[in-house]
């Protein structure tokens, strides 16, 4: 007997995302074996406690970074789609399927102009190495230059020993990814800690005023 599925889209459900996550799924092993929390501590010096619009939780931010490498998503403004559409990928970050996740803008604005190389470097050497720990690194996380290196009982060893310099590479490929974005766009990148001429200064870019997660696109959630 044929039968033809019924496609009324528009049904209301309840639903809870936890049940879409598989137990053995990696981004739950992963929020198993790492505190994000401590990321607070990197980040409070950062933030006014009692002044300015609420942001985006910064957990958040740097757990959509990682999501990025992990997964080998070519692009942060992609892994911001994908955060969108992806229910493990939301799960991780702590969004409902009827919550808007961060825009790529937000993400842009908050690594350019409240987190400084050090501390965005610092924060993912911890990720890396609380992960490596746990053993759910891969080498190809790390050994972002294509080195080549066989399995052997040494294999966590030598992650570990990889962890800081691939720390300092997501660094620099996510401030790249950005001042692309920005040139793009017709606006002058930002300057990297070490550029003493041209570019825009970091704190004084009045011209970046795009509201945080702009509506730009009713089509998406």
């Amino acid at each position: 007997m044929l039968e033809k599925k019924t496609k009324d889209m528009s049904q209301l459900e309840m639903i809870s995302i936890e049940e879409f996550v598989p137990k053995d799924h990696l981004l739950r092993k992963i929020s198993k074996a790492a505190d994000f929390d401590k990321i607070y501590d990197f980040v409070e010096d950062l933030y006014c406690l009692d002044n300015g619009r609420p942001g985006v939780d910064p957990v958040v931010l740097f757990k959509m970074v990682l999501i990025q490498h992990l997964y080998g998503i070519p692009s942060l403004r992609k892994t911001a789609e994908e955060v969108k559409m992806n229910i493990a990928y939301r799960w991780f970050c702590g969004y409902l399927l009827n919550e808007q996740t961060p825009h790529f803008s937000t993400l842009s604005r908050n690594f350019k102009h409240r987190f400084n190389e050090e501390v965005v470097e610092e924060i993912f050497c911890w990720i890396l190495s609380e992960i490596n720990g746990a053993g759910y690194l891969s080498p190809e996380a790390v050994f972002i230059d294509g080195t080549h290196i066989k399995a052997n009982a040494n294999m966590k060893k030598a992650v570990k020993k990889a962890v800081p310099e691939a720390a300092k590479v997501y660094e620099e490929q996510l401030m790249k990814e950005i001042n692309e974005d920005r040139e793009a766009h017709g606006k002058k990148p930002f300057k990297n800690k070490n550029d003493k001429n041209g570019g825009s200064d970091v704190n004084s870019d009045a011209a970046d005023n795009t509201p945080e997660n702009p509506t730009d696109d009713s089509t998406k959630l």
